[in-house]
């Protein structure tokens, strides 16, 4: 299983940033997919998910309304805009796959992406 993550980059706060995750190697549309977001010091946190059907959707409650999950089944890729960018957003964005429904827990995701760089400055 390969994700590869895509658009991050430096955005000034205020702003909005939109990721993408393309998955191969899997059946994508039995998978969860999800992001997860690392900063030194700091434990994985759980940034957003939505499942196989795309029916259900999961947000970081420091993100909700102000953020926005979605998949493509026919180009196996997950995306994630995110308006508003605080400084706070600063990390490492790694998308994250699972079979079927997805979690809050990093531990539930076995497979993991490398991650892009999304830095929130002026």
């Amino acid at each position: 299983v390969q994700l590869q993550a895509y658009g991050g980059g430096l955005v000034q706060p205020g702003g909005t940033l939109r990721l993408s995750c393309a998955a191969s190697g899997l059946t994508f549309n039995i998978f969860g997919l999800g992001w997860f977001r690392l900063s030194p010091g700091k434990e994985r946190e759980f940034v957003a998910a939505i499942n196989w059907s795309g029916g259900t959707t999961l947000y970081a409650d420091s993100l909700k309304g102000r953020s926005a999950i979605s998949r493509d089944n026919f180009k196996n890729t997950v995306f994630l805009e995110i308006n508003s960018l605080k400084p706070e957003d600063t990390g490492a964005y790694h998308c994250v796959a699972r079979q079927y429904r997805v979690t809050r827990e990093a531990d539930d995701y076995p497979y993991w992406g490398q991650g892009t760089q999304v830095t929130v400055s002026s």
